[in-house]
């Protein structure tokens, strides 16, 4: 009994969101902490679920002509210092190495905080004419930023995984199209494979990508009312195309500027899908990211054990053959109710239950991880039956999460309204806003809430005549949110 305690979750999702998110990720084998604070142990558990990530992303990018390469993790300083939009943007977190061995190094080599220091040398080496154009690279790797904020894991953790696509092209439109590209990619990555409704807006020019003329943002609402910024894909114009002289020759042979774009994704995405979808009972998961699809338990009797057993692993086999990615759990030291526990704790999607009962009626007893709701079912044809159940969890859990965000989405005419509405409910507030950073400061001081969003179209009317704030002419809605 003590193992089954100690097995299951004891903090509180709604009371204590924080520790309950800790205890998921640790009890379910997700991630441990590494003994360096702010940085975390991922665990082959939590790495399948990135890898899956990553796998629909780099299959999407590959078939919109994304070429995947690799650049170094130092970068030298005079690099850093071409672009000095991104060196004042970045100092302060960035880690450096001094020193190889015993020796010093004449030139600092920063830990890469981000890669386009060191990467449009390059493109500016390979882009010469305007047949070299688009060119279109993505790199997945690690990244250091030394936060100096209290750390969580995948939220916020000094070292962490993420991929970062950069390309180059001829003019403003094609770049801005390959923006949007990706913003749409990323946006169907959370419909259709973490299954969260996301919001496509762009960031305030005051905190915009450093040195982009434009970034557009995916923001995701968590449980708790604060949003996460899930993704962004940056228009950087010609600032990085000037600093690092990306140029091309024109079919006139007239020499041009290339425009350019960078854009990411990290697993940060992997903890607003943890706190999206889990309960109390452990880590929820969409089927497309489980590692384990689908777990068959067999439930016997000394007197029917063969018989039951034989015929779970010849239904497992037929899920396996089928491509589900199935587990027969037939352990004998365990017993069923400890069995579902440890499942339901690890975020299987769908438990196939079989017992003497379903093996004389031909049948099998599928239960749903996120609500317990289970149907009995022909065992003829059951992969069809399983893929269809599968869906089925997956619509359920996109349902949930866009009935949060659609009751999370308020309007405010003041500062009082701003303030008391996510003080109490938080969530997204929308009001006018006359586009000057200051008017953010008294919320951000007040509450520690700020524009996370503007709409993507710059023409879009606000949504109130007045800035909320101070009372001016509204240039455009904003979208005050506390962040994770």
């Amino acid at each position: 009994m003590s193992g089954e305690q100690e097995l299951g979750i004891t903090e509180s999702k709604e009371h204590s969101p924080g520790e309950w998110y800790a205890e998921v990720v640790q009890k379910a084998g997700l991630a441990d902490y590494a003994p360096m604070g702010g940085f975390i142990v991922t665990r082959p558990r939590g790495y399948a679920i990135w890898e899956r990530i990553q796998n629909n992303l780099d299959g999407w990018f590959k078939d919109t002509g994304v070429q995947n390469a690799y650049f170094p993790l130092f970068i030298p300083e005079s690099y850093l210092e071409k672009e000095k939009d991104v060196v004042e943007g970045f100092d302060p977190e960035v880690a450096w190495v001094t020193h190889g061995g015993h020796d010093e190094l004449e030139e600092r080599l920063a830990v890469r905080p981000t890669s386009e220091s060191i990467i449009a040398p390059f493109m500016a080496q390979w882009t010469r004419s305007h047949r070299d154009l688009p060119l279109r690279l993505n790199q997945w790797c690690s990244v250091v930023r030394w936060e100096a904020t209290e750390t969580k894991p995948f939220f916020r953790t000094k070292e962490f995984l993420w991929q970062e696509g950069h390309t180059a092209h001829a003019d403003e439109d094609g770049a801005w199209e390959e923006t949007m590209t990706r913003l749409d990619q990323y946006a169907r990555l959370y419909e259709e494979v973490m299954a969260m409704p996301p919001l496509k807006g762009r960031k305030p020019e005051h905190d915009k990508f450093p040195g982009a003329h434009t970034t557009t943002t995916i923001e995701t609402l968590m449980p708790d009312g604060k949003t996460v910024q899930a993704a962004t894909s940056h228009y950087l114009g010609t600032s990085f195309g000037e600093a690092f002289d990306i140029t091309y020759a024109d079919a006139d042979e007239e020499e041009n500027t290339a425009h350019t774009t960078s854009w990411g994704l990290s697993w940060r995405a992997m903890g607003a899908l943890i706190m999206t979808h889990s309960d109390d009972q452990g880590l929820v998961l969409p089927p497309a990211l489980a590692p384990d699809q689908v777990v068959v338990v067999p439930i016997w009797q000394e007197d029917n054990k063969d018989e039951v057993i034989d015929y779970a692993a010849d239904l497992a086999a037929e899920l396996d053959e089928a491509g589900v990615r199935v587990e027969l759990d037939d352990r004998e030291h365990r017993n069923p109710g400890f069995k579902y526990n440890e499942h339901e704790l690890h975020g299987v999607p769908l438990r196939i239950e079989i017992g003497p009962h379903e093996v004389e009626d031909g049948e099998a007893t599928l239960v749903h991880r996120p609500d317990g709701e289970n149907a009995t079912v022909d065992r003829e044809s059951i992969a069809d039956t399983v893929t269809d159940h599968l869906d089925t969890v997956h619509a359920k859990l996109y349902a949930d999460a866009e009935e949060t965000l659609e009751g999370e989405i308020r309007e405010a005419e003041s500062r009082e309204e701003i303030l008391g509405t996510i003080g109490q409910h938080g969530g997204y507030v929308k009001c006018g806003w006359c586009g000057d950073a200051d008017c953010e400061e008294p919320i951000k001081d007040a509450i520690a809430a700020e524009i996370v969003m503007v709409p993507l179209d710059r023409d879009e009317e606000p949504i109130h005549d007045d800035c909320a704030i101070c009372g001016e002419d509204a240039e455009e809605t904003a979208y005050f949110a506390k962040s994770y």
